[in-house]
């Protein structure tokens, strides 16, 4: 294992650990850092969020901070944080033609639930999707830990029945995503293909970067070449210029693909991209529960952990 790989396995170790959220949830720095990668924990601040960046061309996904729930009520609650937000962005003319569109995660609608979590989960999203689509935008199923990787694809099935555009997130070091590109890389299909950002055991998931690397490159091969509606998920300005040589080689037109990155993380690359007449779409995440967020995205890619740190010693 190699410094990165270290680094990577101690981070994810952190993420759960509440003692350490808590000394860091109270430390002043901690906030005005944050706020450089979760604009807010209200509604309006990341409904400011979204038409700044839609103001400068690009698109963005949004997602309500939360995972894991074990309790009916605040399972309600994120499906009624999803309305009030759809809601509102649809009145400020954000959601036309999928500008906007939110990223769901099934366990914080209730799939950890005991006994129907995974049909109430799938009830929250079937009204999330359903407002979605009034609003003229649509929803991408965020993937979780491996353990729920067929609970989230049985569900995108049920979901693109009636809801054709709901996309899909895969991630590139679980050994099972270049088939599971293959079955998805049909036409119609929204797929985000991203590294992953949870700590998975070696029997599931590639543990050295270089090999996440390799696998990426592989499934977005597969998926360039396909029907569907890639969405490369990366930082990583190596992979982001693989994308596009695939893309070229698959003579994919640029509305047929986009790429997406973090709020907060290399926006002058993400304005660049856009202003070449690419589509860029930005990941925003909102809500109190960003801790475990903010420590999966440095884990997610270690050099990560470079932006945040410069997040603390200036603000430019």
């Amino acid at each position: 294992m190699d410094a990165s790989d270290l680094l990577r396995n101690s981070l994810l170790q952190l993420s759960k650990q509440e003692k350490i959220r808590d000394v860091i949830e109270k430390a002043p720095v901690s906030r005005s850092v944050v706020r450089r990668f979760v604009p807010g924990a209200e509604r309006a601040d990341v409904v400011g969020a979204a038409s700044e960046i839609a103001a400068s061309g690009r698109l963005s996904t949004i997602d309500y901070l939360g995972e894991d729930t074990t309790d009916i009520a605040q399972a309600r609650h994120t499906r009624d944080a999803y309305v009030g937000l759809l809601t509102a962005l649809r009145d400020q003319g954000l959601t036309e033609h999928g500008a906007v569109e939110v990223s769901l995660k099934l366990s914080a609608l209730g799939q950890a639930l005991p006994g129907d979590g995974n049909a109430i989960a799938l009830d929250h999203a079937r009204e999330i999707c359903e407002l979605a689509k009034q609003a003229g935008t649509t929803v991408t199923l965020d993937m979780e830990d491996h353990t729920t990787t067929d609970l989230t694809l049985d569900a995108l099935r049920e979901l693109r029945a009636d809801f054709p555009t709901v996309g899909a997130v895969l991630q590139a070091y679980l050994y099972r995503t270049e088939a599971d590109c293959r079955d998805l890389a049909h036409a119609g299909s929204r797929v985000r293909l991203c590294k992953g950002a949870y700590k998975e055991p070696e029997s599931v998931a590639f543990q050295a970067g270089a090999d996440v690397d390799k696998s990426y490159v592989r499934c977005l091969k597969i998926l360039m070449q396909g029907e569907g509606y890639p969405m490369v998920a990366s930082h990583d300005p190596r992979l982001v210029e693989i994308a596009g040589a695939l893309a070229g080689q698959a003579g994919r037109d640029p509305r047929s693909f986009e790429y997406q990155m973090l709020y907060g993380i290399r926006p002058e690359e993400q304005k660049r991209i856009a202003d070449r007449g690419d589509q860029m779409r930005v990941y925003i995440p909102y809500g109190q529960e960003w801790y475990g967020y903010l420590m999966r995205r440095m884990a997610e890619k270690p050099a990560n952990v470079m932006f945040f740190l410069r997040g603390v010693a200036t603000k430019s």
